[in-house]
C-alpha cells in the first residue's frame, strides 16, 4: 500500500461499528427475515420498498454531500471517484445467479450474517452456498485463465 493510500489506524474499527449499525438495522427493519424479503419479491408486501428508498436517499445526499466538502476520503486517503463496470456477460450472468440464489433463499449476502443475528440458523446453508459459489467461480475463472495463457519456456 502506497503512503498516501495509507489506513488510519481507525479505519477498521469503524468498518465493524458501520457493520454492526447497518447488521442492527437489517434486523430492525425485518429485511433479515427471508419470509418478509420473499413476500416482498412476490409483491406482496411493498414494506421493504420504504426501507430501500430511504437508503437510496441517505446514501445519494451523503455520496454527493462528501464531494462537495472532501476531495478524499479521510481514513485512507484514497481520492473519490466513479467506478464504472462495462456491462458485458460475466456482468449479466453473475447477476443472474445472484439473483435466482437471492430468490431461493428468500435473502441477500448481507442480510444473510444479520438473519443469524435474528435467530435463523438455517441460513447457514445459504451462506455455506455463497462460499462454495464463490469458490467454484474464482476456481473457474483461474482455470479459464491459466488455459489462455500463452505457454512459455519457463512453464
Amino acid at each position: 500500500m502506497s503512503a498516501e493510500h495509507e489506513q488510519h489506524p481507525l479505519f477498521m474499527p469503524l468498518v465493524f461499528v458501520g457493520g454492526l449499525i447497518f447488521g442492527f438495522g437489517l434486523g430492525f427493519s425485518h429485511m433479515a427475515q427471508p419470509e418478509v424479503v420473499l413476500n416482498f419479491l412476490q409483491l406482496s408486501d411493498l414494506g421493504l420498498l420504504f426501507v430501500m428508498l430511504g437508503a437510496a436517499v441517505v446514501t445519494g445526499i451523503t455520496f454527493f454531500g462528501v464531494k462537495q466538502f472532501r476531495s478524499k476520503a479521510p481514513l485512507t486517503g484514497a481520492v473519490y471517484g466513479r467506478r464504472l463496470k462495462t456491462l458485458d456477460k460475466n456482468v449479466v450472468v453473475g447477476g443472474g445467479i445472484f439473483g435466482v440464489g437471492w430468490g431461493l433463499s428468500g435473502i441477500c449476502p448481507g442480510a444473510a450474517y444479520a438473519s443469524l443475528g435474528v435467530g435463523n440458523i438455517f441460513i447457514l446453508y445459504g451462506i455455506a452456498g455463497m462460499f462454495v459459489g464463490a469458490y467454484v467461480q474464482g476456481f473457474w475463472r483461474s482455470a479459464r485463465a491459466d488455459s489462455s495463457a500463452p505457454a512459455t519456456t519457463a512453464d
